[in-house]
Parts: C-alpha cells; structure tokens; sequence
C-alpha cells in the first residue's frame, strides 16, 4: 500500500513555526501584515481571500484588504500599488491574478517593492532564485513541493527528480530547489519523447500539467513517489490532480492526494514569507 502524502500535518508544523514567530515580533511591537489587493469580484478571488484572511487570523498575521473595481484605470492601479509599497505597516503584499486585460502586468509586476513581494511576482526575486539564492521569496507552490518531501523523509540528495511543467511559476523555480537540494532534474513537458519511461524512472515525479486524471500507471513505478501539483474540475462541484488517484494509489510507492495534498501547504509557506518580510523590513 502506498504511503499518502497528506498536506495538514505539513501545514500545522508550518503554521506553529510561523505563529511562535509572529508571537515574538508582537512582543515587540510589530504587528506582521499582509496587504491583500483584488481587482473586481470574481467568485473565486473572493472565496480564496477569505482563506487567506482566515489563515492569517490563525497564526497572528494582520490582513488588510484593497478591493478595487474590474474598471479602474492603470493609473488609478499604479497609484493604488505605490500606497501599498510605501506604506510602513504592511509588510506583504498578495495581488490576486489573473489581472484584467487593460492592467499592463509587466509594469505592475516590476512595480511591486521586492521585499514585500511575498508571491514572488517581481522578477528581481525570480533571479534570485535563478542565482541559487533560496532562503527568500521562492514561489509557493514549488517551496510547498520540497516542504513535503523533507516532512515526509524522502531523500533529495542524489535523486532523479522529473518535473512535468516548464513554466516560470512551477517547473523552472522548482528545479532550481532541487538542484539546490543536489538533486538531478529532467524538466518535460508536451514535447517530450517517451514521456511515460522519463517519468517511470525518476525516483520522484512533480506532476503539473493542468489536465485532470491525464497521468496514468504507465507513468510511474513501484519506487515511483508523487506529488501532484494540478487542481483540475472535476465535475458536481469536485477537484481532481492531474494524477489519476484510483489507478495509481496502489502502484506507487507514495503519494499526495487532491484535494487534500498540495493546497493547504502551499497556502502556509506564503503566511512563513510575511514573516520573512517583516523581519527584513525591520532590520
């Protein structure tokens, strides 16, 4: 039977280190906080801002929530950001994407002040990353990733790691970790050749590909450990991975499910980068 790679006990040790930490800049006055902005009021945004708002409340993290209208001009925005950027109380900021077309996210995202960049949108952190330095604002769901793999004791040095995305947000920052954690990584994607021997054998294999189910048995191995990065509808109101759970639960050596893998971890490493926020603003 495999072993299944649930997110909560990673999120609850994440969770603890990061109130006891909240708990003692209070003591001494400083108050983290996130500064959440959301533009319009898509049915989505608004459910996700909540559980932020009340994770935040779990761990001692101050939110405060800019909500503007889908038609506020690109000047109007900027003037809202450069607020958000300046102001000394907030040390985080969280801007809900995908952004409305009129709003120039190149701009924006060069915009946003680096050290408040808690979702890693600049591309100032993105090239710290690229440089190998991992100890900032790595982007969530690859630092997530590698949170559950060191929970759950696999090893990552020397491992053969495939990784079925290539995009900025995913693919690329993540096999940059494990490079940093001497792993060895093959990155596939739609053009990869033979995709189901690459896959089958790698010791551990990140599946990102945003089809629901697409990934079956003849993807992985008995050694084969999973972790399934994909939230895909799948129908009457339910979420799937990309991974086909049923058919690969009973082959592979372990496992993360969705839902109950990914998500919830992913949500707590970006509460852990306002804390990493204030202490550097703070300096």
């Amino acid at each position: 039977m495999s072993e299944i790679f649930k997110g909560a006990p990673v999120t609850k040790l994440i969770k603890e280190r990061i109130k006891a930490e909240s708990e003692s800049l209070r003591q001494r006055g400083i108050v983290p906080t996130l500064g959440i902005i959301r533009m319009g009021n898509r049915a989505d945004d608004i459910s996700y801002e909540r559980g932020v708002i009340k994770n935040c409340d779990s761990v001692g993290i101050e939110s405060r929530v800019f909500d503007v209208s889908a038609d506020t001009s690109m000047d109007k925005f900027v003037e809202l950001l450069e607020k958000v950027n300046n102001d000394s109380s907030i040390h985080g900021i969280l801007m809900f994407r995908p952004l409305p077309d009129h709003i120039d996210y190149e701009v924006i995202k060069n915009l946003i002040d680096p050290r408040k960049d808690v979702d890693c949108m600049s591309p100032i952190n993105l090239q710290k990353v690229f440089e190998g330095e991992l100890d900032g604002f790595v982007p969530c769901t690859p630092k997530a990733v590698v949170e559950v793999l060191k929970y759950y004791n696999v090893p990552l040095v020397g491992a053969n790691v495939a990784i079925i995305n290539r995009s900025i947000v995913v693919g690329k920052p993540l096999s940059m970790m494990f490079l940093g954690e001497s792993s060895t990584v093959t990155i596939c994607h739609s053009k990869t050749k033979n995709l189901p021997e690459v896959t089958a054998s790698a010791d551990i294999v990140v599946a990102a590909v945003g089809k629901p189910k697409m990934l079956g048995q003849e993807y992985f191995s008995e050694n084969s450990v999973v972790i399934d990065v994909g939230i895909n509808d799948a129908g009457e109101g339910k979420i799937c991975g990309d991974v086909d759970y049923d058919s690969v639960v009973e082959k592979v050596r372990a496992i993360s499910p969705v839902p109950g893998g990914l998500g919830s971890v992913t949500s707590a490493v970006l509460l852990s980068h306002v804390i990493i926020a204030c202490k550097n603003i703070i300096k």
